[in-house]
């Protein structure tokens, strides 16, 4: 298969970051359907993405013609089976959570057309761990935006190995056919390279706050002002979701078993509360209305 071969695509999954791939795709041309289990969660999708088009024309980013070009290509639907039947690509974009995503594989493998491929947007975890579930590992890849997906140009897409070198490239496709940067990792390992690098400082940070030495503002300060990064790391989490952050570090918890990455005592408490960060309106810091992502 060819990326011209592919023009249906199907992103399971509308939150933070699957309503943006999703816009992503059609806007880069193809037919895209965004399925969610619930009708809330659709219409909540389709409405940040109109605030977040309706921006992009008012600064001239996009013509109104090409806006509803691309809302034309876009579907939304609560049918696993009606997304997923006529898909020719597949990026699921669900909740961190492995026995979540095999089981989202499971069905997707007896659903899709045989030469779909079926992409994970996850952020740590490795697609052999899913893709055993399916009849056609060597269909299955991670492709791993940055969120949010509209404004962040990186796509790691990673391979197992038993990931062809046809689906790699087609990733790899259409990374370039929807204006983004795919950078390919022959070889896999839990949080990828960005999220290796970023977990190595997220955690430092956490355990200099814990442990008393500085407040997370002036780490978040010193992150910005001493080491030119554009947002401290307690900033960032928020930004991202802290529940995110407490996903990614149980699922590596399971998969070592090394203490050093159980999640901190300090977010499994935020996670617990319920103050996730931008999208509650409080986590590490207090915002004055939830914030959805900015484009």
């Amino acid at each position: 298969m060819q990326i011209e071969d592919i023009r249906n695509i199907c992103v399971v999954g509308s939150g933070s970051m699957g309503h943006q791939i999703a816009m992503l795709c059609a806007l880069g041309g193809f037919e895209t359907t965004i399925q969610d289990l619930e009708e809330r969660a659709l219409q909540n999708a389709e409405a940040k993405l109109h605030g977040i088009m309706d921006k992009w024309v008012q600064k001239g980013k996009i013509s109104e013609e090409k806006k509803a070009e691309a809302f034309g290509r876009l579907t939304f639907t609560t049918s696993l089976e009606e997304a997923a039947s006529g898909a020719d690509f597949i990026i699921e974009a669900i909740v961190e959570k492995l026995d979540a995503k095999r089981d989202v594989f499971a069905k997707l493998d007896g659903i899709a057309p045989p030469h779909a491929v079926l992409a994970s947007n996850s952020s740590t975890i490795v697609n052999s761990l899913i893709a055993e579930v399916t009849n056609r590992p060597d269909q299955v890849c991670n492709m791993h935006f940055f969120f949010p997906p509209l404004v962040m140009d990186c796509v790691e897409v990673v391979m197992s190995e038993q990931t062809s070198e046809e689906t790699a490239q087609l990733a790899m496709d259409v990374c370039k056919k929807i204006g983004r940067t795919g950078v390919l990792l022959r070889k896999e390992i839990s949080g990828f390279v960005a999220n290796r690098i970023l977990g190595a400082l997220s955690r430092e940070a956490v355990a200099l706050y814990e442990e008393g030495i500085a407040d997370f503002e002036d780490i978040d300060t010193i992150c910005k002002k001493a080491l030119n990064h554009p947002m401290g790391p307690f900033e960032l989490m928020d930004l991202s979701g802290i529940d995110v952050a407490y996903y990614v570090s149980a699922q590596r918890f399971a998969e070592t078993g090394d203490p050093a990455d159980k999640p901190a005592a300090c977010v499994e408490e935020k996670v617990n509360a319920g103050t996730l960060g931008r999208k509650t309106g409080k986590g590490w810091y207090e915002y004055k209305q939830p914030e959805g992502a900015k484009a």
